[in-house]
């Protein structure tokens, strides 16, 4: 009996040390294939954005978009106008009067404004107006407004000063302001003093 449970024994320690050898290979080799295995780094898609495109705005440089032949610039008037004592009766310059006794202005006789001087904000020029009986002395700060839009294309409005006074013998009590025409071209220009308005049309040329 004891040598029947002794035989047992062998029989079972011999069949689980069987196992035991047959299966450490296989664990040795899983073992050895997950430690040299090499991870794989996700990819990553990268999209390249445009830039947008920038919109240009208009600047004192930009050309005119057409030519002083297509601008209906103000023209003298065949009867001209002749001020009221003591101022002049024609302008000094290549120049003409336009408006009537209550409000009047100069204008070149072409038409055109050339050569005026740049700034970063235009082109510079001044503007005289008149009216009878205004005092440079009694009215320092006058009543006066002035705008201005181009007629031949867009740009931003016209740039004025605050009105002030004037007075030379050659023009006598004058109202004054002055503008910067942001881009060159067809320009229209309109003043108003005390109920009284004015509009004429130049070319503004570099």
């Amino acid at each position: 009996m004891k040598l029947q449970y002794f035989l047992l024994q062998l029989f079972i320690l011999a069949l689980l040390g069987g196992c035991t050898a047959e299966s450490m290979p296989q664990l040795v080799e899983v073992q050895a294939q997950v430690a040299t295995a090499t991870p794989v780094a996700p990819t990553a898609t990268v999209t390249e954005v445009a830039s947008p495109t920038p919109i240009p705005q208009p600047t004192a440089t930009m050309t005119p978009a057409g030519s002083v032949e297509n601008c209906p610039v103000t023209q003298p008037p065949k009867t001209p106008f002749v001020p009221p004592s003591p101022y002049p009766p024609q302008p000094s310059g290549d120049y003409f009067w336009s408006g009537t006794n209550a409000f009047w202005t100069s204008v070149p006789s072409d038409g055109v404004w050339s050569g005026l001087p740049h700034n970063p904000e235009g082109y510079t020029q001044k503007i005289f107006w008149w009216s009878e009986g205004y005092s440079w002395t009694e009215e320092p700060d006058p009543e006066l407004s002035v705008t201005g839009r181009r007629l031949d294309g867009p740009a931003p409005a016209l740039i004025v000063s605050r009105a002030t006074n004037a007075f030379a013998a050659d023009i006598q009590s004058a109202m004054l302001v002055g503008v910067d025409f942001p881009t060159l071209g067809c320009w229209e220009i309109s003043g108003r003093y005390r109920g009284h308005e004015l509009s004429f049309v130049v070319w503004i040329d570099p």
